[in-house]
């Protein structure tokens, strides 16, 4: 497993800041805070909800207040041994809904989600080191 950030990450504009922590489960100090891999899930479920929000918009299909998208996100060592990568499950509940509908938005979301996206096709990322 990759070591683990300990410290804090914000937004820009102050609307957010948060306790970077890493688990007990990693050698880490545990305690009250966040990790990446949470921070990723909580980054992906409310994109996914978008998704699926505006899709089922589109269709003029009405979605429970209770729909809701949970996303697990571990990390794990990758098949090329050149690192690691995110494994990642999404739960999707769409109370209402005949579950042929509710798996046709779930695919639909799924291929205009742009977490889903890079997901599927990779990512392109551009580091750049700054002062």
């Amino acid at each position: 497993m990759p070591p683990q950030p300990e410290g804090s990450v914000s937004v820009d504009d102050g609307s957010l800041t948060l306790a970077l922590v890493t688990p007990k489960e990693l050698g880490g100090s545990g305690g009250a805070g966040a990790n990446p891999e949470q921070l990723f899930a909580c980054g992906y479920a409310a994109c996914f909800l978008s998704a699926l929000l505006f899709i089922s918009g589109r269709r003029k299909i009405s979605l429970s207040d209770d729909s809701k998208v949970t996303a697990q996100v571990g990390i794990g060592a990758r098949a090329d041994g050149g690192g690691f990568g995110p494994d990642v499950g999404l739960s999707v509940s769409l109370p209402g809904l005949e579950p042929q509908v509710a798996e046709d938005l779930l695919t639909e979301a799924h291929r205009v989600c742009p977490y889903s996206h890079p997901a599927r096709e990779g990512l392109d990322v551009r580091p750049n080191l700054t002062a």
